[in-house]
C-alpha cells in the first residue's frame, strides 16, 4: 500500500508515470498504477527486469555483511572486485553475459573450456571488467594487482585498501577487538568477538582465534576478514 501511494505522490508532484524495478515488485507496482487510475483518472505504467539470482536462487549483491554498493565509500573498488572474483563457479558465464560488454563469441568460447584451472582466469576477467566499468581502469588495475599480491603471498600491498589509525591510539599492546573496530573490520566489539570466535580473522596470514589476545600494532600489517575483505593498517 505504501509503495502504491509513493507512486501516486511521484506522479502528482513530478509527473512520473513509469516505475521500474525487479520482477519481484510486479504486483506492488501494478497496485500503484491502479491507484493512480482510480484517484486521478490517469494512465501509468510499470516495467520490470529479471532479478539477478545466484546458483542457489538468492539475490546477487547481498552478502553477510550487507549489500555490494556501487558507491566506493560504501564498497571499496577492491571489495567490489573481490565480490565478483568470488562468485560461484556456476554463475561466472551468466554474469559475463548479463553484466559485461565482452563479445558473446568470446564468452561462448570460454564457456566451452570453462573447468578446473580455467575458472580462476575467467572469474578474474569478470571482476576486472565490472570494476573497470563502475570505478574506472585505474581502480580496476589497482584492485587486480592487490588481489594477485594477496593470493600469491607477494609482499606488495600498496594497492590494498588501507585503514588509517592514529599511532597514539594504538601505542603499546592493544586488544585484538579494539584493533578490529579501529581498522573498520567490525562495527563493534561484539561483532569483532563473533568474527574471531568463528575463525574469520587473520593477521599477516595467521588466523587468530583468541578474542582476549593483545598485540603490537605495526604500520603495514594486513588484517583479513573471511575470504574477501583485506585491510592494510596505516599508522598516522
Amino acid at each position: 500500500i505504501m509503495q502504491s501511494y509513493d507512486f501516486l505522490e511521484l506522479y502528482k508532484r513530478y509527473g512520473c508515470n513509469l516505475q521500474f524495478g525487479g520482477d519481484d515488485q510486479w504486483s506492488n507496482m501494478l497496485g500503484g498504477t491502479e491507484l493512480i487510475r482510480k484517484k486521478l483518472g490517469k494512465d501509468a505504467s510499470a516495467m520490470t527486469i529479471t532479478l539477478l539470482l545466484n546458483s542457489e536462487g538468492k539475490k546477487m549483491g547481498k552478502t553477510q555483511s550487507g549489500a555490494v554498493w556501487l558507491d566506493p565509500d560504501k564498497t571499496s573498488p577492491y571489495e567490489f572486485f573481490q565480490y565478483w572474483r568470488n562468485v560461484d563457479d556456476q554463475d561466472v558465464i551468466k554474469c559475463m553475459k548479463l553484466l559485461t560488454f565482452i563479445p558473446l563469441e568470446e564468452i561462448e568460447e570460454m564457456e566451452r573450456t570453462l573447468s578446473g584451472e580455467q575458472l580462476n582466469p575467467a572469474k578474474e576477467r569478470l571482476a576486472y571488467e565490472l570494476t573497470q566499468m563502475v570505478h574506472g581502469k585505474e581502480e580496476a588495475d589497482k584492485a587486480l594487482a592487490a588481489a594477485r599480491a594477496v593470493f600469491s603471498s607477494a609482499s606488495g600491498t600498496e594497492n590494498m585498501p588501507a585503514s588509517e589509525i592514529p599511532a597514539a591510539e594504538v601505542e603499546g599492546e592493544v586488544g585484538l577487538l579494539t584493533l578490529l573496530v579501529k581498522a573498520g573490520i567490525a562495527p563493534s566489539n561484539g561483532e569483532a568477538r563473533r568474527l574471531v570466535q568463528q575463525g574469520g580473522i587473520s593477521i599477516d596470514g595467521e588466523k587468530v582465534t583468541d578474542p582476549t589476545m593483545k598485540l603490537t600494532v605495526r604500520d603495514g600489517m594486513v588484517i583479513r576478514k573471511g575470504k574477501k575483505v583485506f585491510r592494510k593498517v596505516v599508522l598516522l
